[in-house]
């Protein structure tokens, strides 16, 4: 009986939220959560459960502009060390996007472990921006090399943490923030005050961040007061900026 190898797994790109533009202008890359060690694969429904309510406001912000969003269905659910697997996927959806659309700009979506592959990742020659929702990042180690941030030069960055996290430690993003806004000043931070990892109890107000930000990022859009003002803010208050309740409200009454 002749041996059957076994099939190779290769990450895919899910469908697009909404109907997908004539004219493709702008695309973003939506990356799940995963595991630090895991050989499984991951569930295609739970990964598009984690990403579907930014994908679809993403999607919808974004239908005048060209906008497409894709989520990264990852070959396995875990980082696995050296190997960094899903930094690796989104550099071969960031391949993909180029495949099929061209040049275009992408951003790098990520929660928890997605948000470090969109960190990671970064460096791609298409991405001109990553949004790293309560990123999970490693216990700093003086055994090991820090993680790197010299990939994120030249483009635009914001992580958002909450500060109740029990998940996914804030201050160790605080601290790659500080160190990324040393080589880049396109780098921000947003802290939820008593929100968990989920991000849920102030969830409209992130979602309202996250098309402020991509939205300008990708097409240029007039991004609000707070953001602008992260940006421009030294360390630490760039980086430690509050998400004030009702974020966004205003902006979406007057229809921007």
């Amino acid at each position: 009986m002749a041996h059957q190898a076994t099939p190779v797994r290769r990450a895919r790109l899910g469908r697009s939220f909404g109907p997908e533009p004539t004219a493709v202008s702008g695309v973003v890359l939506l990356l799940p959560g995963g595991d630090e060690i895991s050989g499984r694969r991951p569930s295609p429904l739970l990964a598009t459960a984690s990403v579907r309510g930014l994908g679809r406001r993403l999607a919808r912000a974004g239908r005048d502009e060209g906008l497409v969003t894709h989520v990264v269905h990852y070959r396995c659910r875990g980082w696995n060390g050296s190997e960094a697997n899903l930094a690796r996927d989104a550099a071969w959806a960031a391949d993909e996007v180029v495949r099929r659309y061209g040049d275009v700009p992408v951003c790098l979506a990520g929660i928890g472990m997605g948000g470090r592959a969109g960190l990671r990742a970064g460096g791609h020659e298409a991405v001109n921006s990553v949004l790293a929702l309560a990123p999970w990042l490693p216990e700093e180690d003086v055994a090991a090399s820090p993680e790197p941030v010299k990939q994120l030069v030249g483009r635009q960055v914001l992580i958002v943490h909450g500060t109740n996290d029990g998940r996914t430690d804030p201050e160790l993003s605080f601290r790659l923030a500080a160190r990324a806004k040393k080589a880049n000043r396109e780098v921000c931070r947003f802290e939820v005050h008593t929100d968990g990892h989920g991000l849920s109890q102030y969830r409209d107000e992130v979602l309202a961040l996250a098309e402020d930000f991509v939205m300008g990022a990708l097409f240029g859009r007039a991004v609000s007061r707070p953001v602008r003002d992260a940006f421009a803010a030294p360390p630490p208050l760039g980086l430690r900026m509050p998400l004030a309740s009702g974020f966004g409200r205003g902006r979406q009454r007057r229809g921007g």
